[in-house]
């Protein structure tokens, strides 16, 4: 589970990791409310950031600066019900001002790859660390964590020392990446992240922005339910959620349907790979509909993605084991056939791959329906470069 960012900072500062004081506002009369209680005490500069689970934020125009309560209103008018890789931003954080010297990037995340926890700092902050990895590496320290000696002082040291953190930070910053330890083992989290980590002009380590992932297996002993409010999550992912779905929004243009959580994330893969010839086509959403799925799932399933405006194809990805492909088929018939009557036309280009289990009887089934927004691909890597394709055009 994703949160918000003053969500995830709300969790910080409950293990005393220094943030901004702030607000969330969901109107610009709550916005000027805010501002006017950080005017009275003496902090009329505020910022105004949109509360959107996805970055790229600040390019966006997601993340303003305001002198006063008048230009807090008038940038939080702005930034309210923008698009910001397709989330609508239905929430602002409004904090106050922070007077930046310097910006560092720090996280804690699960390193699946090699099976243990994984630390990132660097001196260069305020920018995707990928983009800081890709031009300059030597910039970025990656330090493995020891899950059962985590993060304390010396590792902490250690770390900044790494990252080459300059020597007016490093205690701060010491005592900032312990206490986030603490965040990431406390909530069961999967990556705790800052970017950017500041050194404020009067010396003090503050996280000036947060992201946290939680890891949903441990909602038996965590109180995520308290943190997914259904007003706050994407329309889609609530509508979906609802539904009984395990559907996660992207932001590409392809949708997404499959059976098996590793068959959809090695769909995800192709169509991205597919999409670097049609001028960078993505993966709209992570969809598995599981084994077993009936008609009433898949329609369910396609409705979701369907109803994702920045959708141009969909990409059905099936290997039939125990549900058979002529079943997954009829499923997909009687899908169509039961969006249109409800009245919904599906008129976006449908690409099917079926494999495995009577994949021949499934694909007669589909040829035999003929419906126009059906396009069967035998291979993989073909259903994907046609998918790709057609939201491109």
């Amino acid at each position: 589970m994703d949160l918000f960012e003053y969500q995830a900072k709300a969790l910080f500062a409950e293990y005393g990791v220094p943030v901004p004081q702030g607000k969330v506002a969901s109107t610009p009369e709550e916005v000027r409310a805010i501002a006017e209680e950080f005017a009275a005490a003496g902090k009329p500069r505020v910022v105004v950031k949109a509360q959107v689970k996805t970055g790229g934020r600040g390019k966006a125009g997601g993340v303003k600066v305001a002198d006063g309560p008048d230009d807090a209103v008038a940038k939080a008018e702005q930034i309210l019900g923008m698009d910001i890789k397709g989330h609508t931003v239905h929430r602002v954080l409004v904090e106050e001002a922070s007077d930046i010297a310097e910006e560092y990037y720090f996280s804690f995340l699960l390193d699946r790859a090699n099976r243990t926890f994984l630390s990132i700092c660097s001196a260069e902050g305020g920018m995707e660390i990928e983009e800081v990895a890709a031009t300059n590496p030597e910039a970025v320290a990656k330090v493995a964590i020891d899950p059962l000696k985590g993060a304390p002082a010396d590792v902490a040291a250690d770390i900044v020392a790494q990252g080459k953190l300059p020597e007016a930070a490093a205690a701060g910053a010491v005592e900032v990446i312990t206490k986030l330890w603490d965040v990431f083992v406390g909530k069961d989290a999967t990556l705790v992240e800052v970017n950017p980590l500041i050194l404020t002009k009067d010396g003090r380590v503050v996280a000036l922005d947060g992201k946290v992932t939680l890891d949903d297996n441990a909602e038996f002993r965590q109180d995520l339910a308290s943190l997914a409010s259904a007003a706050e999550g994407d329309p889609l992912e609530v509508k979906a959620k609802e539904k009984g779905l395990n559907y996660v929004k992207l932001d590409g243009e392809v949708g997404i349907i499959g059976n098996g959580a590793g068959l959809v994330m090695s769909t995800l893969d192709v169509v991205a790979y597919a999409g670097e010839q049609y001028g960078g086509v993505k993966p709209a959403n992570f969809l598995d509909i599981g084994g077993g799925a009936s008609a009433e799932v898949m329609a369910n399933g396609l409705e979701i993605i369907l109803g994702d405006p920045a959708v141009k194809s969909v990409f059905v990805n099936v290997f039939g084991g125990i549900t058979a492909c002529d079943a997954v088929a009829n499923g997909i018939v009687q899908a169509l056939e039961l969006l249109e009557s409800r009245g919904e036309d599906v008129t976006k280009p449908l690409v099917v791959r079926l494999d495995g289990n009577n994949a021949e009887l499934g694909r007669a089934i589909l040829n035999e329906r003929n419906h126009p927004a059906v396009r069967q691909v035998d291979t993989m890597d073909g259903a994907a470069a046609q998918a790709a394709e057609l939201a491109a055009k």
